[in-house]
């Protein structure tokens, strides 16, 4: 019992010290130099299970390029208007921040509550195939638990419904 008891103390005093870092923001990483549009690319996914992207077939011999694919986004409109309403649902969305938005590309960090922790969301109208790109990942881990996927399906069901 008192072995049980020492390993719970363990257990919840490593728990508080990993809020405590997040919340001191140590799980915070650099932004990326890299994201944008690149020759008609959005950055390639993550090497971990931890990103989705719509252009993944894109990278044949990434190792996450099955694990990423997600679909791109169909137009509701024309492009930029695509972009606005995507911005307005992003600008909704928890721990978001915009932190580039033009015409034709958004550019929005979230971030957790608890931890802290950074993931980066990418939207691009690509004219050449009438949609909206997508790429969503998580700056540090091996996993994201499937969190970036179902944020990019949440802005996708929300722009179903958005006016």
């Amino acid at each position: 019992m008192l072995i049980l008891k020492r390993v719970l103390i363990a257990v919840g005093a490593g728990v508080l010290a990993a809020i405590g870092a997040g919340q001191a923001g140590l799980f915070q990483s650099s932004t990326p130099t890299d994201l944008g549009v690149n020759g008609g690319r959005l950055k390639p996914p993550s090497a971990s299970h931890n990103s989705v992207s719509s252009q993944a077939d894109l990278y044949p011999g990434h190792p996450q390029r099955l694990a990423a694919q997600i679909a791109p986004f169909a137009l509701g409109h024309d492009g930029p208007a695509t972009i606005v309403k995507i911005r307005a649902v992003v600008e909704a969305m928890a721990g978001a921040k915009i932190v580039t938005s033009g015409a034709d590309y958004l550019y929005a960090q979230f971030t957790t509550p608890l931890m802290k922790f950074v993931d980066d969301m990418e939207f691009w109208y690509d004219p050449a195939a009438q949609v909206v790109q997508v790429r969503s990942a998580s700056r540090i881990g091996e996993s994201d638990m499937g969190v970036n996927r179902k944020r990019i399906e949440a802005v996708r069901a929300a722009l179903l419904v958005a006016p």
